[in-house]
């Protein structure tokens, strides 16, 4: 039996208004090589200038991610031939980072350890057509952070919530966007494998480029099973970059892997060191938001709301402070959470449309809508229907609703009504005697169409439930 070793070195790139070392822009799109200058194409004579707000982006993820942020660090060239990078080198971190030593708990309680967070610019991208190679350079320079951990991943979906996780607490920074299809996170994958039991790590493999959750479990499958099949058949594992086929759902080798003295670094000669003091990092630190697992306990603790709603709220960080409003004004945050869930989470039914929240509805108005229902101005029936003019006008809760929605009905009236409903139905009444508990709800809706919607839901299923004798 053997067992699966990774690590992963996960690229994203950081939403700065420009590139790391000029002023293009780093907007998405736009025709090939339009977004380049002398710099950023590695121009003889020209010199890099250090983005700030790279830095102070990079300090933000440390700190989101539990990194020790280190005082001094130093930028270095990164030396290889490949035609996405057009002065022959990269500029990058190695000797010294800029974060080290952090960590992603996972939902099991694991910890996977963050070896280091270092900033450095994008290659360009090639594109391959009809047996034609073309480069487009505007993605070149752009600003990445890469964040290293160590082999602590034993499986695919441990990866997968890794990754999750990672895009979540850097959403929630602000730091980037981290679309996996805009190759705004992308990742390397390191695999090895080795019997069970065994303290050495085996060979590894490095799986380039990935952009998608669904290929890198693929790519982990079938790398995992090639490499135990070589070992099983008595062959070694060579160490060695690959690629991932999408058509073939095989990874294809690329070039032997480098090792660090294989780009031949050397201290980058036209920046000077980073300095990083005390005041800057705690300025950034002050102004993080509350982490999504530290509003999941919170929700949870303090209003005891369930866990898949905590999960689902807590997922978007814009969501996640309008439900935080919303509670300031209210007594009864699990309705909010049922109310942002349950109804205007299909007003946006994409992950992009939850992640911008664009909400005619205040979180003053949403709580003054829950303040009228807890009151017992309104039904839970009036309530939905109420926010769903809301969601569309943009209106308040007391604009819309009208005098019979306010009225609901009075106790003859609802009892007289559940009578009929009970005398209409009796083999539902006999299979609730029965044990059936879910046979009376026809009945509740029956109650609730002859009302049209103004009887409370909970009260006629108690009166129905009395009169059948529960």
């Amino acid at each position: 039996m053997y067992e699966m070793i990774a690590g992963l070195e996960t690229h994203v790139e950081l939403n700065t208004k420009t590139k790391i070392f000029c002023s293009c822009t780093t907007g998405f799109g736009g025709e090939p090589n339009t977004h380049c200058c002398p710099v950023c194409v590695g121009l003889p004579g020209t010199l890099p200038v250090l983005n700030e707000q790279a830095v102070n982006y990079a300090i933000k993820a440390g700190l989101a991610l539990n990194c020790r942020i280190n005082p001094l660090s130093k930028m270095d060239r990164k030396n290889y031939f490949y035609p996405d990078l057009p002065k022959a080198y990269q500029i990058t971190q190695h000797e010294k980072p800029l974060c080290e030593d952090g960590y992603v708990r996972l939902k099991s309680g694991k910890t996977v350890r963050i070896k280091r967070i270092h900033i450095e610019e994008d290659a360009g991208k090639l594109i391959h057509e009809n047996g034609n190679t073309f480069v487009d350079y505007n993605r070149g320079g752009v600003p990445l952070i890469e964040i290293v951990t160590e082999p602590d991943f034993r499986s695919a979906d441990e990866i997968r919530e890794y990754i999750g996780k990672l895009q979540l607490i850097i959403r929630y920074t602000g730091i980037s966007d981290v679309r996996m299809q805009e190759g705004s996170l992308r990742c390397d994958v390191n695999i090895s494998v080795r019997p069970q039991g065994a303290q050495t790590l085996g060979t590894r493999t490095e799986i380039k480029n990935m952009n998608s959750l669904s290929f890198i479990s693929k790519a982990l499958r079938y790398e995992f099973d090639r490499q135990t099949a070589l070992l099983e058949s008595g062959g070694e594992v060579v160490q060695e970059t690959r690629r991932f086929n999408e058509k073939t759902g095989k990874t294809e080798s690329m070039r032997s892997k480098e090792d660090a003295h294989d780009y031949r670094y050397f201290p980058e000669p036209d920046l000077v060191d980073i300095l990083v003091d005390e005041q800057r990092v705690e300025a950034i630190r002050a102004a993080l938001p509350e982490m999504p697992d530290a509003r999941e306990k919170r929700y949870l603790s303090e209003y005891g709301i369930p866990e898949p709603d905590c999960a689902n709220i807590c997922k978007y960080r814009r969501i996640s402070e309008y439900f935080d409003e919303v509670c300031k004004y209210i007594k009864t945050p699990k309705t909010a959470a049922n109310l942002i869930t349950s109804h205007i989470f299909k007003r946006f039914p994409t992950e992009a449309d939850k992640e911008r929240f664009d909400i005619s509805v205040s979180p003053e108005m949403l709580a003054e809508l829950i303040e009228l229902a807890e009151s017992g101005g309104i039904n839970s029936s009036v309530v939905k229907k109420t926010l769903e003019k809301m969601l569309d006008t943009g209106r308040r809760a007391c604009e819309l609703v009208d005098e019979s929605d306010m009225s609901g009905i009075g106790e003859e009236e609802l009892n007289a009504v559940c009578r009929r409903a009970v005398e209409a139905n009796p083999k539902a009444i006999a299979d609730f005697r029965g044990g059936k508990q879910a046979a009376l709800m026809p009945l509740v809706g029956f109650v609730m169409k002859e009302t049209r919607g103004r009887a409370d839901a909970a009260r006629a299923r108690a009166v129905i439930e009395k009169m059948a004798g529960g």
